[in-house]
């Protein structure tokens, strides 16, 4: 019963004293042992065979257990030893943290200590301060006071957790009296030296109102805010009696006066006042800014009023002074104060759609982009957005109707001087070298087109750029019409000529009216030149898209304009293959017609073969040269000429009649 008793236990302690393998690992690399106590597969049966191997051995069995006792005693005094050491630590950390927490204590005591004496300090400073302050703005000591003022406010911080006492709420109601007291001196100051109603007081600023200024940037942003529309109000009241309604001045054709007066007063505040306000405040710039708030206003209320008497040439006079002076403001000025909401404005333009500084090309540089069919051709670096487009200028945007009614006029009377001069010129000359020429008409167009376009994107960039756009649409649908279609050549065949829309119908027998070697060159043109206005259309939808406003950028869709010049260059194509179609038609009606039956020889070539061969020598190389330049045109003539020729071929060889058996032996 004991040995089972005993079993267990050693089992339980082999389970306690269980270690993972990475653990016994370490304790062999820190401990290395050769005792097979020490090792972690330890076997008890093994071990006490190895200590009595025989019969025999037993007899040394009490010295043995002798042994392993005497070791076990030493281990349990180890064991002791070492628990006993702990315990020692612990009380010798005790120990510590007591010396610690009196230590913290003191350091505690001297924290507060210093706490208290900086607190009275404040305390001696902001009371004193407050005094001070006090007597100093009734002595209108404002230099003094700014930097006063600004070190009584950072001491009073300090005190915001201390308010609840009576003493430190009283200081802080002082300072706020004395705040509230400052800005009402300052702006009665300000006011006696620069009335709203009267002259400005001579001799310049002075001294005090320059400190007062300084002031004026620790008091509330609205004491601030005060002075400078104030001061700028009174700046600027001449300009508005100068330039009232009902003066000469006033209206469009003297704008120039306008900006000549206000650069002048930007010259006479630098001199006599440059240095009264703080160089942050930004005072010329707000000067300008808030002249042009005024003067966008009054152009807008006398172009309502006299709006019959607004004329293009008028209106694009005062737009180019315009935007020449926001150019300047932009050079001169950053437009930091366009945001910052001092003064009252009026709805100024995004930045984002801002096309004012956007470099143009020279009329020389477009056309010869426009020859290559690139409207974005020269590209140039794009220049930085001025941040003063539109500030004044956006008041002309109502009256741009002007301005489109003016170039609908001028692209009307530029299509019908496109048809005189085609009558009175002619088309142009072939060039085999260079292939089929391109009507210089419309290169003209659209160098008038890509200039109308910079000019209006420079006016607006809104609804006048939607309105602009359904103009080109109009002409390029006029152009296609009266220029390319209009001109493509007819027969003179008595059922009223060729037409796009008719085919080449001959009488039986009858002579073919074939189109002269002038005709086919001309259509080549015509065709080449719808190709160029083809690709030139996409581009310039993509180019009035990239300078409208973004949201407006759906309504711009040339799609129509561009399938009305796919159409023509299909017309010009089929007008080609309908010709040389027809010259080859009486040779297949004489094929057809030829008594087969009575062929008895059979020859080199019949005299339909050479006629369909002639016919095609004759125009198929005109039309490759003249399409050199579009080589894409003139497979799709031949294809189309081969799907209408081959099937046509068939039919007729159909209606041929059976030949003669002496001619059949003949060919087989």
């Amino acid at each position: 019963m004991m040995e089972e008793e005993e079993l267990e236990f050693v089992e339980e302690l082999e389970a306690v004293l269980q270690l993972t393998p990475e653990v016994q690992l370490a304790i062999e690399q820190v401990f290395p042992s050769q005792d097979p106590l020490d090792r972690a597969d330890f076997n008890a049966v093994e071990y006490i065979n190895t200590l009595f191997p025989t019969e025999q051995s037993l007899a040394n069995i009490d010295e043995v257990v002798n042994k392993i006792r005497l070791k076990i005693r030493r281990l349990d005094d180890n064991i002791r030893t070492v628990v006993r050491g702990q315990t020692n630590v612990g009380q010798d950390g005790r120990q510590v943290k007591e010396i610690t927490r009196d230590i913290k204590q003191l350091d505690h005591a001297k924290r507060h200590l210093t706490t208290s004496i900086t607190t009275l300090n404040h305390l001696h400073m902001l009371a004193g301060g407050v005094d001070s302050l006090e007597a100093m703005t009734r002595r209108r000591q404002y230099g003094e006071v700014a930097n006063l003022l600004q070190g009584v406010m950072n001491v009073l911080e300090h005190f915001h957790k201390y308010m609840g006492i009576p003493q430190i709420r009283q200081l802080s109601e002082r300072v706020k009296v004395a705040q509230t007291e400052l800005g009402q001196q300052i702006l009665a100051d300000f006011e006696e030296a620069f009335p709203s109603q009267g002259t400005k007081r001579p001799g310049g600023p002075s001294n005090v109102l320059r400190d007062a200024c300084l002031v004026a940037n620790i008091l509330d942003p609205r004491i601030k805010q005060e002075i400078i529309k104030k001061f700028i109000k009174q700046h600027l009241s001449e300009y508005l009696v100068l330039f009232q309604e009902n003066q000469d001045v006033a209206w469009l054709d003297k704008i120039d006066r306008r900006y000549a007066w206000i650069k002048r007063q930007l010259v006479d505040y630098e001199e006599k006042y440059g240095r009264m306000f703080p160089r942050e405040w930004y005072m010329t710039e707000r000067i300008a800014v808030e002249f042009c708030h005024i003067t966008r206003t009054e152009l807008a209320k006398i172009m309502r009023t006299r709006a019959k008497e607004i004329e293009v040439k008028l209106l694009l006079f005062a737009i180019q002074r315009t935007t020449n002076f926001e150019g300047f403001l932009a050079k001169r000025f950053s437009g930091c104060t366009l945001t910052d909401g001092t003064l009252k404005k009026l709805d100024s333009p995004s930045p984002s759609t801002n096309p004012f500084l956007e470099d143009e090309s020279t009329p020389e540089m477009e056309e010869l982009a426009l020859e290559k069919g690139d409207l974005d051709q020269p590209k140039k670096p794009k220049v930085p957005d001025n941040p003063f487009h539109g500030i004044v200028s956006k008041c002309f945007e109502p009256h741009l109707y002007v301005y489109i009614e003016s170039q609908d006029k001028n692209l009307g009377e530029l299509i019908d001087r496109f048809v005189t001069d085609f009558k009175a010129q002619g088309p142009p000359k072939p060039n085999m070298d260079e292939g089929g020429a391109v009507l210089p008409s419309c290169a003209d167009l659209f160098v008038y087109y890509k200039k109308c376009m910079v000019q209006c994107s420079q006016l607006s960039t809104g609804e006048p750029m939607i309105a602009l756009t359904t103009i080109f649409q109009k002409y390029l649908r006029e152009y296609a019409w009266k220029i390319l279609s209009g001109n493509l050549p007819k027969t003179t065949s008595s059922s009223g000529g060729l037409t796009i829309s008719s085919l080449l119908k001959e009488k039986e027998g009858s002579e073919v009216a074939k189109f002269t070697l002038e005709e086919l060159c001309l259509i080549c043109s015509i065709l080449s030149t719808a190709e160029y206005c083809l690709a030139t259309t996409q581009q310039l939808e993509e180019k009035l898209k990239e300078k409208v406003d973004v949201s407006l950028t759906e309504r711009i869709n040339l799609t129509g304009e561009m399938d009305t010049f796919s159409t023509v260059i299909s017309s010009g194509i089929q007008l080609l293959v309908q010709d040389l179609d027809a010259a080859c038609d009486p040779a297949l009606t004489a094929m057809s017609k030829m008594p087969w039956q009575n062929v008895e020889h059979v020859g080199d070539q019949s005299p339909y073969v050479t006629s369909v061969i002639l016919h095609i020598k004759q125009n198929v190389p005109i039309i490759r040269d003249n399409l050199a330049s579009t080589r894409k045109y003139f497979t799709q003539f031949c294809i189309k000429f081969a799907n209408s020729f081959i099937p046509k071929f068939i039919t007729h060889l159909f209606k041929c009649k059976p030949i003669s058996m002496v001619g059949a032996e003949q060919v087989r």
